[in-house]
């Protein structure tokens, strides 16, 4: 038996008790998780975490209600039953599961969780012939239905035009400085750094598969030694960079890939037909680096396409007389 499974109850045995304290422990942890949310924004999107505030209030003004009822037809005891208590219950991610969540998945987790409830409480209520449990979960849904609405009410309220516009901006910044600044310098360093030991070994040995193993040793090495150094170069917490090892992968990934692009294709046992073909992956990479950094860097794209191609043109010419040589 799986631990945990064979004890969880299904949601048509439950009592209207029951359903009526599984609905408040739910409310109870959406409120929670409402609050969590807005913690983890209010340093970088105050409008945003207002918003969370406001419907962690309300979900506790939507629990004294369902308490007070409980209180009215059941007594003071309600009893402990939690959504993992029921087996086809709608779940919540764990909340440190959203630490690193950026402010549209957030918001986007939020939405999810008012409709899973809603369409559970709807369809609870559809199955079910009790009158009284029937009006029960069909109140319940309402609630939830409820919640929808005030989240869009809130959203004007407090996430405005101009709120949000500043908020998606302070969201594509960090993107670009956690994500495309260090992915961008590791594509540049891998693309132009080995253009010479793999050209030059090309031309001088004329070997497809001693270059490709020269290329893959130095894509690789290139990419761990970028990763290692994006990622204890800077911590982030002055510079706000992001976390070292999200900076540190995208480095590392991309320098490998820069790398790799021409060294691949020395696969190909035709030493004229795989250098053809690196060459042209070559000049695709270096247009690719220029429209990265005109598109996230704001680089006028003449002078971003110059400093690039031409910078990877030298590096190439240099690689190719030494081997040739």
């Amino acid at each position: 038996m799986i631990p945990g499974i064979a004890s969880r109850r299904r949601f048509s045995d439950l009592t209207e008790r029951e359903v009526l304290a599984l609905a408040i422990s739910s409310e109870e942890e959406d409120a929670q998780i409402y609050r969590t949310y807005a913690e983890r924004l209010r340093a970088d999107y105050p409008a945003s975490a207002k918003v969370f505030e406001a419907m962690a209030a309300e979900e506790d003004t939507h629990r004294r209600r369902l308490i007070d009822l409980h209180q009215a037809r059941f007594g003071e005891t309600i009893p402990l039953v939690r959504r993992e208590h029921v087996a086809g219950f709608y779940a919540r991610k764990p909340v440190w599961l959203t630490e690193n969540l950026g402010i549209e998945k957030i918001r986007s987790e939020a939405e999810a969780m008012e409709r899973q409830a809603g369409a559970f409480y709807t369809k609870a209520a559809q199955r079910t012939s009790d009158a009284a449990t029937r009006k029960l979960l069909g109140d319940l849904a309402a609630a939830e239905a409820g919640h929808e609405v005030l989240a869009n009410d809130l959203t004007g309220v407090h996430l405005g035009a101009d709120a949000k516009g500043e908020e998606d901006r302070a969201a594509k910044r960090q993107f670009v400085l956690t994500w495309v600044q260090p992915g961008l310098a590791g594509l540049m360093d891998g693309s132009v750094s080995t253009l010479a030991p793999i050209f030059a070994t090309a031309f001088a040995t004329q070997d497809t598969h001693t270059t490709f193993l020269v290329g893959l040793a130095a894509s690789v090495g290139a990419g761990i030694s970028m990763g290692f150094t994006e990622a204890a170069s800077d911590d982030g917490e002055l510079s706000g960079r992001g976390a070292p090892w999200k900076r540190g992968l995208a480095s590392g990934m991309m320098t490998a890939v820069g790398g790799l692009g021409h060294a691949l294709p020395y696969l190909i046992p035709d030493f004229w037909t795989a250098t053809i073909i690196a060459m042209i992956v070559v000049f695709a990479e270096l247009w690719a680096i220029a429209w990265i950094q005109n598109k996230y860097m704001e680089t006028p794209f003449v002078r971003a396409a110059l400093q690039v191609v031409l910078g990877g043109a030298l590096v190439f010419a240099a690689g190719a007389l030494i081997g040739a040589g």
